[in-house]
């Protein structure tokens, strides 16, 4: 049986703790958080990581954002997963290097 389905806040959790685990495979100190608010409330997330100061996708940049039937109905599939942690593992080695890359012009 496939583990999907699931409502608006409980699917949000699920897709805030497995991006967390995935960033955190990259460095401990990246956090992950998921928006629910405003416009998209019910109907998507939007997803973003965060390193001391430092966010990805950035502010002027287009968001990760991933609607919710999507994430309800595909979050039991191991290639979506798959999928989803690498493209979060990748903004998280971008925020890890953009920090490396500031202590060394410091």
């Amino acid at each position: 049986m496939a583990f999907s389905g699931g409502d608006y806040e409980e699917v949000g959790r699920w897709l805030e703790n497995f991006a967390t685990s995935h960033a955190k495979r990259e460095s401990p100190r990246v956090e992950a958080t998921v928006d629910t608010g405003g416009a998209h409330e019910g109907h998507s997330y939007r997803l973003s990581l965060r390193l001391d100061d430092r966010r990805l996708p950035a502010s002027g940049d287009a968001p990760l954002e991933l609607a919710y039937p999507e994430v309800a109905q595909r979050r039991g599939s191991m290639a979506w997963c798959a999928e989803l942690a690498e493209r979060v593992r990748e903004l998280a080695r971008r925020l890890v290097e953009q920090e490396r890359g500031a202590r060394k012009s410091a």
